[in-house]
């Protein structure tokens, strides 16, 4: 039985994910040095995969009764593709700068919600998030930082993690197995041949931060199918802008990169549109 709809569970959910992501990202910033994105999502994959097929072999009549095949390959698709992207953004970029830029996706998913999946927000969420994403601008310093193709991953995980999280919401009436089990083995297929191609050999000592990689992601990813199956997509994107402090905090204590002005200025503004958001654009008594 899927989850009913809970804005608290799935705001309790969303944050267990953002802390599990925080430590996941610092490992793979850690381990990028040595080998492909590519080979690390599939890394990563793998671990699931030995996870959920217990689940789906439990699960196999769920699995075969889903109607939905096309919309589970064009999420584990954007899944994929996000992934790579926003590995290969962590190893190329500062930490800071890759999570900042990560926060236009809150802005990303209200846009795409109301789009494709017919998700009424409320002028004051919108305004909340427009708010949140000029604290993103500040982070970020327009003209300050150079193009590169670290940039252009980071804004691609973006596009794609938006289209895969408003394709998770769009299957929320989907088993958490269901989903977990096409999301794992999609990702080792989508991801096989690539890491073949680009496989570097991996040293004995790197294997226990790379399996801490998998374990986190799938643990994470639980977290976050709960939080999406239990609340709108409209409803938590703004949630999303409260891993800026996890992230700069992770990008202190495992980095030394001591957040800037513009960094704290922004949290700042991100927080402020929170709590807006969170006060004026609750609903309505009846009359």
């Amino acid at each position: 039985m899927p989850p009913s709809d809970s804005p608290r569970a799935g705001m309790a959910w969303l944050m267990a994910d953002m802390a599990l992501v925080t430590v996941m990202t610092v490992l793979v910033k850690l381990g990028g040095a040595s080998y492909p994105a590519v080979q690390m999502v599939f890394i990563r994959s793998l671990i699931g995969l030995v996870s959920v097929l217990p689940l789906a072999w439990r699960h196999r009549d769920a699995l075969r009764r889903t109607r939905h095949w096309g919309r589970h390959a064009f999420r584990v698709f954007c899944n994929t593709a996000a992934l790579n992207a926003n590995f290969a953004a962590l190893t190329a970029l500062p930490l800071a700068l890759v999570n900042a830029i990560g926060f236009m996706r809150p802005l990303v998913v209200l846009a795409l919600a109301s789009w494709l999946l017919g998700e009424r927000s409320g002028p004051w969420r919108w305004v909340g998030a427009g708010i949140g994403f000029a604290g993103v601008l500040i982070m970020v310093a327009p003209g300050e930082v150079a193009w590169s193709v670290g940039i252009v991953a980071a804004l691609a995980a973006v596009l794609f993690g938006s289209l895969a999280t408003v394709q998770t919401r769009a299957l929320k009436n989907e088993s958490t197995t269901v989903l977990m089990v096409f999301y794992t083995v999609g990702l080792t297929v989508f991801t096989a041949i690539p890491a073949g191609l680009a496989w570097q050999e991996v040293a004995r000592g790197d294997w226990p931060l790379l399996l801490a990689i998998g374990v986190l992601a799938q643990i994470g990813q639980y977290c976050y199918l709960r939080a999406y199956q239990s609340s709108p997509a409209n409803v938590l994107a703004p949630l999303g802008y409260l891993s800026i402090v996890l992230a700069s905090l992770a990008g202190y204590l495992a980095f030394d990169e001591v957040p800037a002005w513009s960094t704290a200025l922004g949290i700042v503004i991100i927080i402020f549109a929170l709590i807006l958001t969170s006060r004026l654009d609750r609903p309505r008594p009846p009359i």
